[in-house]
């Protein structure tokens, strides 16, 4: 799938408009139109605009797999989790294994 079919598939997805994603993107609504209308593929720092809109990373963009949106929470976790030593997230997986065992 090429960058402008992906593109469409979300905004598809989410019954988006252009105007929708230029505010969720912060881009102007006029270079989402061109994207869309030109067929132009959007520069890497676009990209990363569009995809912040959509709540998604770059890296979830071109996954070929399903797609797991990164909600604020999620985002959250994962930044925390970024910032563990390996201790650290050694201790977070035995607490969620934990909490999983008590919940069946």
């Amino acid at each position: 799938m090429d960058t402008n079919e992906r593109l469409r598939k979300l905004l598809d997805e989410r019954g988006w408009t252009y105007y929708k994603l230029s505010k969720s993107s912060g881009l102007s609504e006029s270079t989402v139109t061109n994207i869309f209308k030109r067929n132009t593929v959007p520069s890497v720092p676009t990209l990363e605009l569009i995809c912040k809109g959509f709540g998604i990373t770059l890296s979830q963009f071109f996954a070929d797999g399903d797609m797991v949106e990164l909600t604020p929470d999620l985002k959250q976790i994962f930044d925390g989790w970024c910032n563990l030593t390996p201790k650290q997230k050694q201790a977070v997986m035995q607490m969620i294994d934990a909490m999983k065992n008590d919940s069946d």
